[in-house]
């Protein structure tokens, strides 16, 4: 029993091994990607085949025909194929479903000639071709003469291989920004680049061509203009990249490059630009400058102008080098920011000598080098919603060329309690003068000095510092008397504190006064009241019915008032001191004199002042006015005013003063003034200064002041009616003539509009001296548009006391399609200059295709 076991056993293992051979044998038979599986799937599955398009092909035409043996699809007239994101539109197109192509072509004319390009439109951009292949399965694409929208300007190609749906490869492509050609109003650009080869390179944001070597063409000319290569960036953000530099040569810096920079945009909110400008005689500018902005909150930028600058070969008489400098900022901040805390900006500081050195000829054009002083501020204010409270902090920079001086306030703090009504009723209208009574008072705190460039932070400065704070308190009050007067009363109280005070002496050995400052605390308290009334009197002269001039009325506001404040210059209170000058006279002068918080008065005053105020209009007839009747105004304003001061030892009268101002022919205007002395001026003699006397009735003019300014323009001769060409000239011109009509003789007509203003003053002004000074010029500053592409504008100032011209500038600009032309001349004056500029207009090329040249700034130099 056991030893059948053992051989059934037996057989069963000789069974199995020889099983398994025959299994590897067979493995080693098969094929080796098939894998056999001793387990039996749970389900069956059908795999479908897989579909050859990704989309449903619509198609649309005015004419469909099917070739179903060869699997072909055309369409003719109107025709459209939609697949995906594709939009293909043309006057033919052809369908092989079994290569996935789409053939397209644009509309033919008699000629076998493209009349209407075809259209294909992806992701909202929209290209024009002749014709062009697209492979639905791979969406590659070859098309013939395509042209590409990109930016400013536009891509037209001879050949177009569109490689996925973001590089494209173009063989001898042209781009331009020309308008015209961009809008079809012409079929040729006035100028283009061409490029044998150009790469074409899409994105979501933005998007770039790069080409081979490039040449420009002007009206389809080849100029010597060749670049090896060019990128040109297309996007609507901002992108970083090197500025192009403009070249040439000057006789007084040498071989020249301006403006070689870079360009950088940082974040959303700022941008950055650094340009530098090299000589070769060894000077040099560098220009940063940071724009910054933030919708709805604030704007501003910040630039700064430092170099060298080099004149002349050293060693000789002529050289010369200096260093100039210039920092601006500005800053604005949205008025619907934040109404209770504003904050703004305007500084410009510059060397003293900065618009005479620098080689920069715009700091000439503008003007900039007749500049006699320079402001700079920043200021800070506070509001409060439920304070009557404004605080305002400031700092001032003040620049004064002629003297090399510069006047600093850093900072100013002023705290202002707006003005309310002491006695305010609850309910009703104020009355009388009680409950009119209103009261202003403000804190002010000051710091102050005056300085050179080169003590500018300095210990000097420091201690030159002056430090003052002072007070006011403003009262005042009115009411109607005998309900034509207008009765006013005011009081003014004023407290101050200085940090220094003036100690003043004469010196016998240089024979001069001198004047030196001590620290202390020094304060002075002083007041002041007024009481006036004032009327308003109408008078009205009519004339007859019918006439020209139907009535002239005169308005006059006469006022009378009287103003105390008491002599602050007694020993008690010890504002004022004394000193001896060059004749041993003891003179008087007060410890706050030079200072920053004022002085107070230095005599009695009891002064009845007498004020005329006049308006003088007349109606007369007039045809344009839809009333029949016109104001004209005669004097907007004739005023009069005088004081008389019955505390003064002499000299009661104050200057009589005349000023006033009017409209002369609807468009002269004339300002005057006239100040006369009430009293006698005697002359010793060779003396020029003059000695006022008792003597009163003896008036002279001590001051004249007159300035007219009367504007001309075409507008004014033609009427407020505009012409209107199409009304009288049917023709019109195309293409660059669309501003021209043409008359029955093909002359070209068009408007030239033009202005110019009229400027005359003249002063006089003699303050006791025998001859007295004068000042009188004549300005004309105007522009006219000789063609509607061609303008010239220009000033002219001339001086009629040296009899010589002043300030002269020519300009004129043309508008040549793409291009703009620029010209600015200076041919009189200390600055002689020129500047002629040529460019594209377009943003895109502006500063690379360009050409500029320019003389060079120096003073009185020959032209």
């Amino acid at each position: 029993m056991v030893k059948t076991g053992f051989k059934n056993i037996l057989l069963i293992l000789i069974i199995l091994i020889f099983n398994n051979f025959l299994a590897l044998l067979n493995a080693q038979n098969l094929p080796k990607n098939v894998i056999i599986k001793d387990k039996i799937p749970k389900s069956d599955t059908v795999i479908a085949k897989k579909e050859q398009l990704e989309a449903v092909v619509e198609t649309k035409a005015d004419n469909i025909r099917n070739d179903i043996p060869k699997k072909m699809t055309y369409l003719n007239k109107k025709a459209q194929v939609k697949y995906q994101d594709m939009l293909i539109e043309a006057d033919y197109i052809s369908i092989d479903w079994d290569k996935s192509l789409i053939f397209a072509r644009g509309e033919l004319d008699s000629l076998g000639r493209i009349k209407t390009p075809a259209q294909a439109t992806q992701a909202g951009k929209t290209y024009e071709y002749d014709q062009f292949t697209y492979n639905i399965k791979t969406r590659q694409a070859i098309a013939f003469n395509a042209r590409t929208e990109e930016s400013e300007g536009v891509i037209v190609a001879e050949k177009t291989k569109k490689y996925n749906d973001s590089v494209f490869f173009m063989r001898r492509g042209k781009y331009t920004t020309d308008e015209y050609f961009i809008a079809k109003k012409d079929t040729v650009a006035d100028y283009y680049l061409l490029a044998p080869n150009i790469k074409l390179i899409k994105g979501k944001e933005k998007s770039q061509v790069i080409t081979g070597p490039i040449q420009l063409y002007i009206e389809e000319v080849p100029t010597p203009l060749i670049m090896p290569f060019a990128i040109l960036p297309f996007s609507d953000k901002r992108s970083a990249g090197i500025l192009i530099p403009s070249f040439g040569e000057r006789e007084d810096v040498g071989f020249f490059l301006n403006s070689l920079g870079y360009y950088q945009p940082i974040g959303e909110h700022f941008d950055l630009k650094i340009l530098t400008d090299i000589y070769t005689k060894g000077s040099f500018n560098l220009r940063p400058e940071m724009n910054y902005k933030k919708n709805y909150r604030y704007s501003g930028n910040f630039s700064a102008d430092i170099g060298t600058t080099v004149r002349g070969i050293k060693g000789l008489s002529d050289y010369s080098k200096s260093k100039t400098y210039r920092i601006a900022w500005r800053h604005q901040q949205d008025t619907k920011a934040n109404p209770f805390l504003t904050f703004s900006a305007s500084v410009d500081v510059v060397s003293n000598k900065f618009y005479n050195n620098t080689v920069n000829n715009n700091y000439a054009f503008n003007q900039n080098n007749l500049n006699a002083q320079q402001n700079s501020s920043i200021s800070v204010v506070k509001r409060f919603l439920t304070l009557p409270v404004t605080i305002t902090g400031t700092s001032s920079y003040s620049q004064n060329f002629s003297t090399g001086l510069a006047d600093l306030k850093l900072p100013v703090l002023n705290v202002a309690i707006n003005q309310f009504y002491l006695f305010k009723p609850k309910t009703g209208t104020r009355q009388g003068l009680l409950e009119n009574i209103t009261v202003s008072t403000g804190l002010n705190f000051n710091n102050y000095v005056q300085t050179n460039e080169g003590e500018l932070f300095t210990q000097a400065m420091w201690d030159k510092l002056q430090t003052g704070l002072k007070n006011n308190i403003a009262l005042g009050t009115n009411s109607t008397i005998a309900k034509y007067f207008t009765f006013s009363l005011s009081a003014n109280i004023d407290n101050a504190l200085t940090t220094k005070a003036l100690n003043r002496f004469y010196n016998p050995v240089t024979n001069i006064v001198e004047d030196t400052f001590t620290k202390k605390i020094a304060g002075y308290s002083s007041f002041s009241t007024s009481a006036s009334l004032q009327t308003v009197l109408y008078g009205m002269l009519n004339f007859k019915k019918g006439s020209g001039i139907q009535a002239i009325r005169h308005m006059m506001t006469p006022q009378i008032s009287f103003s105390y404040s008491p002599d602050f210059s007694a020993p008690g209170f010890g504002y004022y001191k004394n000193y001896s000058n060059d004749r041993g006279e003891i003179t008087p002068y007060s410890i706050f004199d030079k200072g920053i918080i004022g002085s107070p008065n230095s005599s009695l005053q009891e002064t009845l002042s007498f004020a005329i105020n006049n308006n003088l209009e007349m109606k007369v007839k007039s045809k344009k006015d839809s009333t029949g009747v016109k104001k004209i105004k005669i004097f907007e304003s004739l005023n009069f005013n005088t004081g008389y001061n019955f505390a003064a030892p002499k000299y009661k009268w104050s200057i009589f003063s005349f000023n006033g101002q009017t409209t002369i022919f609807e468009k002269l205007n004339l300002n005057t003034s006239l100040a006369l002395e009430p009293y006698k001026i005697i002359f010793a003699p060779g003396e020029n200064q003059g000695i006022r006397t008792d003597n009163f009735g003896n008036f002279s003019i001590q001051g004249f002041n007159a300035q007219l300014s009367y504007p001309l323009s075409s507008e004014i001769f033609s009427g407020k009616e505009k012409v209107d060409l199409s009304k009288k000239y049917s023709k019109k011109g195309e293409i660059r003539n669309e501003n021209y009509y043409f008359d029955d003789d093909d002359y070209a007509r068009f408007t030239q509009p033009w202005t110019l203003n009229i400027n005359a003053q003249y002063s006089y002004s003699k303050n006791l001296t025998r001859f007295g000074r004068k000042m009188a010029s004549v300005g004309l500053d105007g522009s006219i548009k000789l063609t509607p592409f061609w303008n010239i504008n220009g000033n002219l100032y001339y001086d009629v006391i040296s009899k010589e011209i002043a300030n002269t500038r020519i300009g004129f600009s043309r508008d040549q399609r793409s291009f703009t032309i620029n010209f600015n001349w200076i041919p009189y004056g200390p600055y002689k200059v020129y500047d002629f500029f040529i460019g594209i207009k377009a943003n895109i090329l502006r500063d690379a295709l360009k050409y500029k040249d320019r003389s060079f700034t120096q003073p009185n130099a020959p032209f």
